[in-house]
């Protein structure tokens, strides 16, 4: 019941997995409420129905953790595991009603809990975010796979030495141990579903802080952050760090014609020239309105502004489409090179007046240090 508070209060962030997840809990209580009231209801709710509620349930936490992942199976690969529950079913309502039978009741239920286990484990291990706190998703692992060894074990031995019994929940030490593991185990799987569920949440909201949500370059200070790691660590093995300053030319009037709308589609459209096409060990930012940083590593000047100059040639020669037409666009930069004492602050005002240079000699131009200068 705490699982599904929490589940509820978390369902606003549209996180995929968690309506499955919850509607996976509510079935879990109808059934243990059904269960508990085996003597009491007729065979077919505290048997049959209270059977297929829990193994509904086994099944949608699987299927949550598909759409938890992104794994998107096909409507034949979905079919399996609700046709697998309906034989289930089957097989209950035929050894309840028609040949009388509890232990293979158990094992049809043991076996079918098992597999849905073990393919939650299975899939959490497999599709897990290798950036992410390991604890999260080995702890929901843990459980899944101590749930596929508990109905394994229970599964086995009723099928080579039943324990001699009347009724379901009857006491005895393997009943109790069983059901002990059966406590155990649920409500760890949807304690580890929670608390998935919130390192999602606790990613975006990092995600929100490293980059930008328009463009989907760096944030502001994410990239001085980098910037302040870079310099610092070529100030140890020697290598050289530069900087470029990118501004769009005439932004304003992209505004004024097309609408912000407009102006951000061009932000956009730009963001991903770039970062498609810039180097693995570079660091591409927005550094404030239609303003962007480039921070790269190289051996010589002539490598960062040609890598600029092919930049500026593709933004040009590709229109973005915006609502109401198709537009070109071009940007201006100044690069500046690191001299290895200077602070980040320097750096940057060195790269902003270069910049500035190339808007005065009339934009749409890379203004950069001539090669083996050494500011």
């Amino acid at each position: 019941m705490l699982s599904i508070l929490v589940l509820i209060s978390l369902s606003s962030h549209a996180i995929d997995g968690v309506p499955r997840w919850l509607w996976a809990n509510v079935l879990a209580i109808a059934s243990l409420a059904l269960f508990a009231m085996q003597n009491v209801v007729p065979a077919w709710l505290g048997v049959v129905v209270a059977n297929q509620l829990i193994a509904a349930t086994a099944l949608l936490i699987y299927e949550g953790c598909n759409d938890f992942f992104g794994v998107r199976l096909g409507t034949q690969a979905r079919a399996v595991g609700w046709m697998m529950w309906l034989g289930v079913m089957a097989g209950i309502t035929y050894y309840t009603y028609v040949a009388p039978d509890m232990h293979v009741r158990v094992m049809i239920v043991s076996a079918f809990h098992a597999a849905c286990d073990l393919a939650i484990a299975g899939r959490v291990l497999l599709s897990r975010p290798p950036d992410r706190p390991r604890y999260n998703y080995l702890f929901v692992a843990g459980a899944a796979l101590l749930g596929t060894f508990g109905h394994t074990a229970r599964g086995a031995i009723y099928t080579v030495a039943p324990p001699p019994q009347t009724a379901l929940l009857q006491p005895g030490p393997m009943q109790i141990t069983f059901l002990a593991l059966g406590i155990l185990v649920l409500p760890s799987l949807c304690i580890g579903l929670v608390i998935m569920a919130h390192d999602r949440l606790a990613m975006r909201l990092e995600r929100l802080a490293r980059f930008d949500d328009l463009t989907g370059a760096l944030s502001r200070k994410a990239l001085l952050e980098a910037a302040a790691s870079r310099l610092a660590r070529s100030s140890q093995d020697g290598r050289r760090e530069y900087v470029a300053v990118i501004d769009l030319d005439h932004f304003k009037s992209v505004n004024d014609r097309y609408g912000h709308a407009g102006g951000d589609e061009v932000l956009r459209h730009f963001a991903a020239i770039v970062n498609a096409r810039i180097r693995d060990g570079d660091a591409f930012g927005r550094i404030g309105g239609e303003e962007f940083c480039l921070l790269c590593t190289a051996a010589r000047i002539g490598d960062v502004t040609a890598l600029v100059e092919r930049l500026r040639a593709t933004v040009a020669s590709t229109p973005c489409g915006v609502s109401g037409g198709v537009l070109r666009y071009t940007f201006s930069a100044g690069i500046a090179a690191w001299d290895g004492r200077e602070s980040l602050a320097s750096l940057m005002a060195r790269a902003d007046a270069r910049l500035y240079a190339a808007k005065l000699a009339g934009r749409d131009r890379v203004n950069g240090p001539v090669e083996n200068a050494a500011t």
